[in-house]
């Protein structure tokens, strides 16, 4: 025991030394795992500094490192330089979002899938594909990236976005999540640090957490992220990947700029980051005009994917969305396509195919876009002091709400009332903040008129 015994100091976390055993760095990181897991130890808990733990379970300091090394590859813990070591916000709770377990009585504005009331064109599209008398060439377990034809189509749904690169360049997948998926599974490695916005896609930080990836949050403000603040994120870790909702951040609505994209293009060339771009409302913010501006895979081409879903623009219950990568991540990308075996559904593949070839894809997009403008303006007629949007097309709002009550509460609390929505404690990609705010879906609630009932509900009970 050293001189200087700390037996009786009061560190924030003190393993069992009778529970040590050889080898010393995984019995420690064992016991950190078991308490946090258990809720000993809470989100957000300071850890004691290595040193201190080091002399107090008499073990050299760098047993301790490795403890802390493994426990950050599990996603377990997380560090920030000049603070110390934290507990992660996440890890004994699940954040996914997903439509299940709401009752029939409930208005749902916490889901965002998008508007379904143009359905029937996919019908029509669906019926189409049939009476061309090809199904049997859909059936076949060929073309895991999607058929020839469907990938020309890819290709012209994109080039209105942006995008262009050869057809060997695309893969179907069933929806982003999807796609996201094999990103991460074929480009990263358990322990790898990804940078995200402060508030991030809460199915992402799960995906993250199960693959044992660690996000590290990334300032910024009204543009998008900061390029300073991720060159200084790199200098003080070993970032490797880069998260981004450029045309419309989930939750926080923010657009990245142009200028600010071509800040961020720096550090990630620089850096040698892989880009994961995923701009799955992009088309709803442009419609058939000409991209307003350019997408980061048109800045960074050689270190972006790129990712463009169909399922919040045309029909959510089809999951299709498009992965474009540059032609020195083919291999590995395919590589983890094949070895997944997530083959996407040729029938759907080519449900949205058919849509886009016969011009109804651009004209969803237009009376969604419609349908999003008249739910922003009911939106605001009861929040006028939320911030204002960069485009008005967004399927959200990001409501700043008072900080009197735990998230767990006030979802609780809001669907006692009568709706669903979603607390940003969801979203956070670290430690809780003092500034809380509520995503609202506008897209999801049925009609126009629940949507109201469901707007004059939360206006109550925030006023209450």
């Amino acid at each position: 025991m050293p001189i200087n015994s700390f037996d009786h100091f009061p560190l924030s976390w003190k393993p069992n030394k009778a529970l040590m055993k050889q080898p010393y760095f995984t019995a420690v990181a064992d016991q950190l795992e078991h308490d946090i897991k258990n809720g000993s130890l809470a989100p957000g808990t300071k850890l004691p500094p290595q040193r201190e733990l080091a002399d107090y379970l008499d073990l050299n300091f760098t047993t301790i490192t490795r403890a802390y090394n493994l426990c950050k590859k599990k996603g377990l813990i997380y560090g920030t330089t000049g603070r110390g070591t934290f507990v992660s916000h996440h890890v004994n709770e699940s954040i996914t979002i997903t439509g299940a377990d709401l009752s029939p009585s409930c208005i749902e504005m916490g889901m965002v899938s998008g508007f379904e009331q143009y359905n029937e064109m996919v019908v029509q599209a669906t019926k189409s594909v049939i009476e061309k008398g090809y199904l049997n060439n859909l059936y076949k377990y060929s073309y895991p990236t999607g058929h020839p034809h469907q990938l020309t189509a890819a290709n012209r749904w994109l080039e209105q976005l942006g995008i262009h690169v050869d057809s060997d360049q695309i893969a179907i997948f069933s929806g982003a999540q999807n796609a996201l998926t094999n990103a991460l599974i074929s480009l990263f490695e358990p322990g790898d640090k990804i940078a995200t916005d402060e508030y991030t896609y809460s199915n992402f930080i799960e995906l993250a957490k199960l693959l044992h990836i660690q996000l590290v949050p990334i300032t910024g403000d009204q543009n998008g992220m900061c390029a300073d603040a991720l060159e200084l994120q790199c200098k003080q870790n070993k970032i490797t990947g880069l998260y981004l909702m450029p045309s419309c951040a989930n939750p926080t609505t923010i657009k990245i700029s142009l200028s600010r994209k071509k800040e961020l293009a720096e550090v990630i060339r620089r850096r040698k980051l892989i880009l994961i771009e995923d701009d799955i409302f992009a088309c709803m913010i442009t419609g058939r005009k000409v991209y307003e501006t350019i997408p980061l895979f048109s800045l960074v081409p050689e270190q972006t994917l790129y990712v463009c879903s169909t399922s919040k623009s045309l029909c959510s219950g089809i999951r299709i969305a498009y992965l474009v990568f540059p032609v020195n991540f083919r291999k590995k990308i395919l590589h983890g396509l094949y070895n997944t075996n997530i083959k996407t559904s040729s029938l759907d593949a080519e449900i949205i195919t058919e849509l886009i070839l016969n011009g109804n894809a651009y004209a969803i997009v237009e009376k969604k876009r419609e349908l999003a403008v008249k739910a922003g303006a009911i939106f605001e007629r009861y929040f006028p002091e939320c911030p204002s949007l960069a485009t008005p097309y967004c399927f959200y709002r990001w409501l700043p709400i008072p900080n009197t009550k735990p998230s767990s509460q006030v979802e609780r609390e809001l669907e006692k009332a009568g709706i669903r929505a979603y607390h940003s404690d969801r979203f956070i990609v670290r430690n809780q903040t003092d500034k809380p705010f509520l995503r609202i879906s506008l897209s999801d609630a049925g009609s126009m008129s629940k949507l109201d009932k469901g707007l004059s509900i939360l206006k109550e009970y925030l006023e209450t």
